[in-house]
């Protein structure tokens, strides 16, 4: 027998044993029948508005920084410079996951630094932060409660303390050391709510102080390649001297080799061209397979290699970037380059090589 007390305050749902996965699965079909097909044009008008409220947000942004942003800019370069700890950046929220992107640009361009969360330093990570340290605060309000412990933390142990935020006049910017006080730009967002500008100069401004410091500090790409060992990056920052092919592996004939010889050299060597040595060593010319289409007759054979060979030929050097000699390779139309040091040849690489290691 059904207890009427119970059912009387169950949904109907409920009482005809409707599942509530079920319930749940007929509301979405309802609001999915509802929703209006997408229209394209409206979709592109869309994304356009958004575009230009961004743009309008970075020029108001350029604008601030030829005004009175420098100072404050400047200083706090300045200050992450000086420093002998770490970077620690801190937000929540959105703020916060463009603070974990400023934090990964900072490190891998020579800075070191690392996001800490502001919640979980509430609750023992502000043991991760120490003297000799810098904080950067990211908040749009300056007015984010949960970074109230990490500013108390940065005041009692006089850890200097970066506010990046559009509230001016806030908490955050109050008990800071430094403010990069971000023009106050209307969201993309037709209701002003999504943080969508908001964030973008959030993130500008963390890349802005991120190249500053690389330029202050003369970062390399060797440096950068040290942090960047892996991936099509890490490729494009090695230097040829690591991939090109030395030795007895380097297709060399000398001055006055019959063109018969020159053939097998480049048949037996694989990279579809000979090197022309003088005298001294030096490398004074170079036969490519379109050379010898371009001297196919009957004479062939018995001409030297100096009637045949392209004179100055294109070398890099062994520290060029593979980046670079790819470049090199594909606006040449070649497939091969000759690795040289003071005009004598060290090495020999081809385009298989650097397509190889991943260089793009």
């Amino acid at each position: 027998m059904v207890n009427t007390r119970l059912t009387k305050n169950l949904r109907p749902s409920c009482v005809k044993g409707v599942t509530q996965r079920e319930e749940s699965a007929n509301r979405v079909k309802m609001l999915t029948n509802s929703t209006r097909k997408t229209d394209a044009a409206a979709a592109i008008a869309s994304a356009t508005r958004t575009l230009e409220a961004e743009k309008e947000a970075l020029a108001a942004l350029e604008a601030a920084l030829g005004n009175g942003l420098a100072q404050p800019f400047a200083d706090a370069v300045e200050l992450m410079s000086d420093i002998s700890g770490r970077v620690i950046i801190s937000g929540v929220g959105k703020s916060g996951h463009i603070g974990s992107k400023i934090a990964a640009s900072l490190s891998s361009t020579g800075t070191p630094s690392f996001f800490v969360h502001p919640v979980e330093a509430n609750h023992g990570d502000l043991g991760m932060i120490a003297p000799g340290d810098v904080i950067i605060a990211l908040s749009w309000s300056g007015e984010s409660p949960e970074l109230k412990g990490i500013v108390a933390y940065a005041r009692r142990f006089s850890i200097p303390l970066i506010a990046i935020t559009a509230g001016e006049q806030s908490t955050l910017a109050r008990e800071s050391t430094v403010v990069l006080a971000l023009p106050r730009v209307r969201e993309a967002c037709p209701h002003n709510l999504a943080p969508t500008t908001s964030t973008l100069l959030q993130l500008v401004t963390g890349d802005a102080l991120a190249i500053a410091l690389l330029e202050a500090r003369g970062f390399t790409p060797d440096n950068f390649r040290t942090f960047h060992p892996g991936g099509q990056l890490g490729a494009n920052l090695r230097r040829i001297g690591e991939v090109m092919h030395t030795g007895s592996e380097v297709p060399l004939v000398g001055s006055g080799t019959a063109m018969s010889e020159a053939i097998l050299e480049i048949s037996r060597k694989g990279f579809g061209c000979v090197g022309i040595t003088d005298g001294d060593q030096a490398l004074i010319g170079i036969i490519t397979d379109g050379d010898l289409r371009r001297h196919m007759n009957s004479d062939l054979l018995s001409m030297t290699v100096d009637e045949v060979m392209t004179h100055n030929p294109k070398t890099i050097a062994p520290s060029l970037l593979a980046a670079a000699a790819l470049q090199i390779v594909n606006s040449s139309s070649i497939t091969a380059l000759m690795v040289v040091e003071d005009r004598k040849p060290v090495g020999i690489v081809h385009l298989h090589d650097l397509l190889r290691i991943g260089a793009a």
